[in-house]
Parts: C-alpha cells; structure tokens; sequence
C-alpha cells in the first residue's frame, strides 16, 4: 500500500473522538501553487480504501490544475463515515482545525457528500476553505460549472470525431444524475442531443425526467451500456470504466464528470485500439476547480465561465497531440500536464 505514496508531498491522518472525525489529507503536489481539491465525504469500507481513493484523487488534481493553467498544486481530503449520520457542525469544526493546521498548503472544498453550507462551518475555523456559499461570498456549487466544463470537453471530442462541435441528434447516456450529472443533463437538452440517465438513487432520477419529460431511463448502468449511444459521459464515482466496459461499449466517445473514470492502467489503449475516442477526465471535468480557484481573487461568476469555456480548446489540444504523437488521450494530457509541472520546476530552481 505505502507504494502508492511516493510522490506525494505529504499525507496527514486526523482524529477526533469527540466528534467522531476521521479524515485523510493528502497533498500530491504544492509545485505549481497551494494544493487545492474537495473534501469527499463517504463511508469508506475501511481505511486502506479510504486512502488509496485520496491518493488517486489527490494526484489526479495535480495533473487536473496543471492542465487547466492555474497556479494550484493538487490535493483531496476524506472524512470517512455516513454523512447523513454522522455529519455534525462540531465534526465540521474539528475538521477545519486540522486544515489550518497544514498551514495553507491544502486548500479545501467541496466534494461527494460535502456542500457549500459544509465548507461555511469548516470556515468557522479554518481560513484555506472555497466552494462556500453565495450569501458567504463565495462561488457557490461548483458543480454549476463542471457539468458546463464537461460539456465543453464533449463538444470537442465531437468535433475530433465527427467534424462540428455539437450534440444536436447524438444519444448521450449519462451514469450519474446528482450534483454534476443533472446540470449536464440540462445542457445536452438545450444543445438537442437524445439523452438517457440511469442513478442509484430514484429521486435523482425523478427530478431530470421532471424537469425534462424527453430524457429516457436506464435501469441501471449495465442498461445504459447496452444502449445505443453515441457518448457514455459516467458522472458517478470512479472505475466506471473497468476491462469489461472497455472491451464491450458501444458508444464512440467516453466523456463524463467523474474523476478516475479508468479502472486499471491501460484501459485507454483498450478504448483507442476499439476506437473509443476517451476525453480523459481531469481536462474536462476542471470546470469546478476552476470554479473555486476563482473565489481566491474574489469570485466573479463571468470570469469563471469565461475561463471554464476555455476546457473546448484544451480538450482539442490534447486530442490533436494524441492523434499527431499517435499515443492514447489520456498518456496526451499527461504530457501536456507534466510540461507544465516541469517548466513550474525550472522556474522555482533557477
């Protein structure tokens, strides 16, 4: 297990009693600035997953920063429990004296099962806290403009694919209708694209099909899959993509909000070897980061779209260096990521 630590920076274990607080900071990397990510919430089978899922996600938005061109290293934190149970101000509080205590070198937000109201009581103590509240004046659900930010991405890989940026007539299934995925749904109605959701939870559901009687209903994701879709976009939990989704989907293009949609390394030559043009996750689901990055200067709503808009053009860089080099999406923003994060090294040596 203690493999998968190198390369991060530093890696802190937290617990109240009290409060019944246990949480997992990691920091992958402060090269390019204080590292920056959510605090996800979930009850955690135990702690060795609880760790593995924050070393993975903590790495991913390193990469995710560096890609999208913002001075911000990457970081994630978890707090491991029900959080519809265990969830309490006091725990809150407890949490964000443990992120004051890094000194600034983790900036957190939110995440799975953590909300802006959540980052206002961690606030309270803490000073390195974005995604708070409007009224609070901060940038509110970045979710807003992740689902816009992966739209983005989708247009692009669109127009890598079939020539025009758009959705117009294209089936989408989407796995994962809460806070990203019903945003995203919203804007693939608006663009005219045929979409069709499935969740685990049935009152997510409800409300898309509410909100927008067009959108057909999976039963569950293996129905989706076995739909006939022109683009998966899995905006659940990470491993979406495992060997058997990889070998057997139909659609043409994997773009989704997700973090660490790829199950296993090398899943992507499986995809580009089936022709499955994958948009990889950290380029276009950056919309929330960026969103929350915003709010350190002060946020304004404009400028973030603005610059959440710009995912289009970093999607299609990627794309077109992976075509050009001949090596998969995803091995592409990686080294469109790393460039930077190198570059970012060389300046702080000389």
């Amino acid at each position: 297990m203690f493999d998968s630590l190198e390369g991060h920076e530093q890696v802190v274990f937290c617990s109240d009693p009290a409060t019944g607080l246990r949480a997992i900071v990691a920091i992958h990397s402060t090269a390019l600035g204080p590292s920056l990510g959510g605090t996800r919430f979930l009850p955690y089978a135990d702690e060795r997953s609880a760790l593995l899922d924050v070393l993975h996600l903590s790495r991913g938005m390193t990469f995710k920063a560096a890609v999208a061109g913002l001075p911000l290293g990457g970081g994630k934190a978890v707090i491991i429990g029900d959080p519809a149970t265990l969830k309490t101000p006091a725990l809150l509080r407890a949490y964000g004296r443990f992120v004051e205590g890094l000194a600034g070198r983790y900036v957190t937000a939110c995440d799975v099962g953590t909300f802006s109201a959540d980052m206002d009581v961690v606030a309270e103590t803490c000073r390195s806290v974005t995604g708070r509240s409007v009224e609070r004046g901060g940038a509110g659900d970045s979710s807003v403009l992740t689902a816009f930010g992966v739209l983005q991405g989708m247009r692009a890989a669109a127009q890598t694919l079939w020539g025009a940026p758009t959705l117009t007539g294209r089936r989408v299934g989407v796995a994962g209708v809460g806070k990203v995925g019903r945003h995203l749904v919203d804007h693939l109605v608006e663009e005219g694209a045929r979409v069709v959701v499935t969740d685990v939870d049935p009152g997510a559901v409800r409300a898309v099909t509410t909100a927008h009687g067009s959108v057909e209903v999976a039963a569950d994701v293996t129905a989706l899959l076995e739909a006939d879709l022109d683009v998966y976009a899995p905006c659940a939990l990470g491993g979406a993509v495992d060997a058997d989704v990889a070998a057997h989907l139909r659609a043409q293009i994997v773009c989704g909000a997700a973090n660490n949609q790829l199950a296993a390394p090398g899943l992507d030559e499986v995809l580009a070897a089936r022709g499955v043009l994958y948009a990889p996750d950290y380029v276009v689901n950056a919309g929330g980061l960026v969103q929350v990055a915003d709010e350190l200067d002060g946020f304004d709503f404009a400028r973030a779209e603005k610059r959440v808009r710009g995912i289009y053009d970093t999607t299609l860089q990627v794309l077109e260096l992976s075509a050009r080099d001949g090596i998969t999406p995803a091995a592409a923003a990686d080294v469109v990521a790393l460039r930077r994060l190198g570059q970012s090294r060389e300046l702080r040596s000389a």
